[in-house]
C-alpha cells in the first residue's frame, strides 16, 4: 500500500537566527509517549476513557486511525479531549505506521486480541526499523504472523481473537518498546505475561518505567521488582481519565534555545510529578551551563550563554541525543556523547546522521558505534539534511540560532511530533513585538 504522507514534497526553512536572549513561556502539546500507551489502554479497558491534552501529531493520529481501523471508537474531534470506547477487536484491517515505533511495536500484540488478519507497513524506512524480536516474541506465545525475512515489516498479525499469553523471553536491547509492547497488551492476554529479558541492557529505561506506572494506574496487576523481568497478572483494565503531561522530548530544543542565547524559557503545565525523565534532563542541562527550575509557573531553564561540554551516557534518554550534539558543537570544552548505538534505528541512524551534518558545518567530530564524540570549532552556514527526522530538524533549528544561514532540507518532518514546532520556534525567536526575518519557509 502506497503511503501518501510519505511521498510529500519536502519543506526547505531557513533557521531563524537570534540577535538577543530568547524569552519565552510557552504551552506545549501533549507527550507523545503517553498519548500512544493511554491510547491503546483505552482501546483495551472496559469501559470509556478520555484523554485531555493529548498530542495531536501524525505518530498519534496514525495510533488513533490503527484502533480505529481494529474496530476501537476513537474520536479526536476535540484537540483538548479525544474520546475513547473500546469494542470487540477484529480485521480484516490495514495499520499505517508511518515511521512510528510505537505503533509497530504496540499494535501487533494488540492485533493478536483481535479475529481476523490485520497488515502492517509504513514508510519505505520503517522497513528497515527493528521488529524481529517483538514478533518472535509473539510467535512464542502462539500468535500467527506473516512478515518479511528478518521479522521486518510489512507483516499480517492473524488475530483469533484471544492471546494465551504466559511466559517469553526476549532481546530488547534494540529498543525498550519490544517489552512495553507485550505489556500494554498483557492484561487482556489468557494467563497475562512474564517478560524476561536476555542481551544487553535496555535502553530507555523511563519509558518501561511510564508503561509500567500507566498498567497500574488501569488497574493492571505489574511486578517489575526483578531486574529485567516484567509480570503482568491477566485481568480487567479500567476505562479512565488520562491526563497528558506536556511533552517533554519537544521542549528540549527550547530549552537549550536559553542555554544558546543566554534566555529564559519556561513550560507551562508542568506536573510536580511526572513519568517523564525530568530529573535526568535537568542535570544534563545543568552541566551544560543552565539552570532548571521547577516552579508554579511551570518547568524553567535559564542560560548564560555560555554552554559547556558533556560527557554522558545517554542510553537512558537517547531521544535527546541530537539535541544535546547541536549543543555540544558550540560549547566552550569537547563532549562525548555515549550508550546510543539502539537510536542507529531511529528514523534514521542518528548517529550516523548527526556525524555527517555537523562535520558539513564545520564541526570536528568522531563517530564511534555507540555515540560521538564532538570538539567545538567555528561553524558555518549551509544544508542541513533533516532525513525525515523531527529530532535532526530540531538539532539544526538550534544551530541556527547562532549560526547564519543554516537550511533545513525539510521542516514539514516535524510535524510528526509537533506540526506547530515552526511557528513556535520562529516565534521564540522574533520576541513578542518584533517578528524579524529568516523564519519563513524557502521558495
Amino acid at each position: 500500500m502506497t503511503n501518501l504522507t510519505a511521498l510529500r514534497p519536502p519543506q526547505p526553512w531557513t533557521a531563524p537566527t537570534a540577535a538577543g536572549p530568547v524569552e519565552e513561556t510557552l504551552r506545549l502539546p501533549g507527550s507523545k509517549s503517553m498519548t500512544a500507551r493511554a491510547l491503546v489502554l483505552s482501546a483495551l479497558a472496559g469501559g470509556s476513557s478520555t484523554l485531555r491534552r493529548p498530542l495531536r501529531a501524525r505518530d498519534t493520529e496514525l495510533m488513533a486511525a490503527g484502533l480505529r481501523a481494529l474496530g476501537t471508537h476513537v474520536s479526536v474531534t476535540d484537540d483538548e479531549r479525544w474520546l475513547v470506547r473500546p469494542r470487540p477487536l477484529q480485521g480484516p484491517a490495514h495499520i499505517d505506521v508511518g515511521l512510528a515505533g510505537t505503533i509497530m511495536r504496540f499494535a501487533p500484540p494488540v492485533a493478536g486480541l483481535a479475529t481476523g488478519p490485520v497488515t502492517f507497513d509504513g514508510d519505505p524506512y520503517a522497513r528497515r526499523r527493528p521488529l524481529g524480536p517483538l514478533v518472535e516474541a509473539l510467535r512464542s506465545l502462539q500468535v500467527r504472523i506473516d512478515a518479511a525475512p528478518g521479522g521486518t515489516l510489512p507483516l499480517t498479525v492473524r488475530g483469533t481473537g484471544r492471546v494465551t499469553g504466559g511466559d517469553v523471553l526476549i532481546d530488547a536491547s534494540a529498543s525498550s518498546q519490544f517489552v512495553s509492547g507485550l505489556l500494554l497488551a498483557a492484561p487482556r492476554f489468557d494467563h497475562g505475561v512474564v517478560v524476561r529479558h536476555v542481551g544487553p541492557p535496555v535502553p530507555s529505561a523511563p519509558h518501561l518505567r511510564m508503561t509500567v506506572q500507566m498498567l497500574r494506574a488501569a488497574g493492571a496487576g505489574v511486578d517489575d521488582s526483578t531486574p529485567d523481568v516484567w509480570v503482568v497478572e491477566p485481568g480487567r483494565l479500567t476505562g479512565r481519565g488520562w491526563d497528558i503531561e506536556p511533552d517533554l522530548s519537544g521542549a528540549v530544543p527550547f530549552f537549550a534555545a536559553a542555554l544558546v542565547t543566554g534566555g529564559e524559557v519556561t513550560l507551562l503545565g508542568w506536573p510536580r510529578g511526572s513519568n517523564q525523565p525530568v530529573d535526568r534532563l535537568r542535570a544534563l542541562l545543568s552541566e551544560m551551563g543552565g539552570e532548571v527550575a521547577l516552579g508554579t509557573n511551570g518547568l524553567t531553564v535559564r542560560g548564560s550563554g555560555v554552554v559547556h561540554g558533556l560527557d554522558a551516557d545517554l542510553s537512558d534518554v537517547g531521544e535527546l541525543t541530537p539535541v544535546l550534539a547541536a549543543l555540544a558543537t558550540i560549547a566552550d570544552s569537547p563532549s562525548r556523547l555515549r550508550g546510543v548505538a539502539h537510536i542507529r534505528a531511529h528514523e534514521t541512524d542518528r548517529v550516523a546522521a548527526l556525524a555527517r551534518e555537523l562535520t558539513a558545518l564545520g564541526a570536528d567530530i568522531t563517530e564511534s558505534l555507540d555515540g560521538l564524540e564532538i570538539r567545538p570549532r567555528p561553524l558555518r552556514g549551509g544544508t542541513f539534511d533533516t532525513y525525515d527526522d523531527h529530532r535532526m530538524a530540531h538539532a539544526a533549528s538550534l544551530i541556527g540560532l547562532v549560526v547564519p544561514g543554516i537550511e533545513l532540507s525539510d521542516v514539514a518532518c516535524t510535524s510528526k511530533t509537533m506540526p506547530e514546532f515552526p511557528a513556535l520556534w520562529s516565534t521564540m525567536v522574533a520576541g513578542k513585538d518584533d517578528r524579524r526575518p529568516g523564519s519563513h519557509p524557502v521558495t
